[in-house]
């Protein structure tokens, strides 16, 4: 499997067990291996439906301060 799709895999299971803390480090691999600041937001987003708002909105804004980066 690719890298990039690890970590696409891994940023969907941290968000729907609501791990943000290890999101930061991440979602900053995720980038790194290929994913755009518009696809990681658009999977959070359709987690949402699956893992909750809270959950998902907690994760936007992590989401946030590392695409600031």
């Amino acid at each position: 499997m690719a890298k990039r799709d690890r970590s696409l895999i891994t940023v969907a299971c941290l968000v729907t067990s609501g791990s943000t803390e290890q999101l930061f480090g991440h979602l900053r691999l995720a980038k790194a291996n290929g994913l755009s600041e518009t696809e990681l937001s658009e999977a959070i987003t359709h987690l949402a439906f699956y893992a909750g708002w809270p959950k998902a909105m907690s994760a936007m804004a992590v989401a946030k301060q590392v695409f600031a980066e």
